[in-house]
């Protein structure tokens, strides 16, 4: 289950940005064969910087941020936060959808969740490969060609 709260202005501007981010979400776990829990903040680069710099020492604004459920959380696999600002800019530099790029961006962030990482070459070749069949699924072009 995806649970999604829109707390940027920006983000409403998206009609369907809730039912992507639902969407994206959903078909992460059951392409990684997971059950869980997911609770997804759309919020803006302001929120984001803060638990950057709180949580991971970057006094910076990023696309997404994954914050795993500790041991013994039950269902709740973790949150994922993603920030308005950076993704639009991102998704017109890279002229893509602002949508196609929220279910990406949320895909990637429900991995993280599940321990795909990318930090080595090997791993990251892992999820990418995971990610594109996901966004395949849904409809949306190969953010890494």
């Amino acid at each position: 289950m995806i649970e999604v709260e829109i707390e940027a202005d920006g983000w409403s501007g998206l009609p369907n940005a809730e039912a992507l981010t639902r969407q994206a979400g959903e078909m992460a776990l059951e392409m990684a064969d997971r059950a869980g829990e997911v609770a997804v903040l759309l919020t803006d680069d302001a929120a984001v910087r803060d638990l950057n710099a709180r949580f991971r020492g970057k006094d910076q604004p990023t696309n997404v941020l994954s914050f795993p459920a500790p041991e013994g959380a039950g269902e709740h696999l973790g949150d994922v936060c993603l920030a308005y600002e950076t993704c639009a800019r991102e998704a017109n530099e890279q002229g893509k959808a602002l949508g196609a790029h929220l279910e990406h961006l949320t895909a990637h962030g429900v991995l993280h969740l599940l321990g795909y990482d990318h930090d080595v070459d090997a791993d990251a070749e892992i999820m990418e490969a995971l990610e594109r069949r996901i966004l395949a699924a849904l409809g949306v072009a190969d953010p890494y060609a």
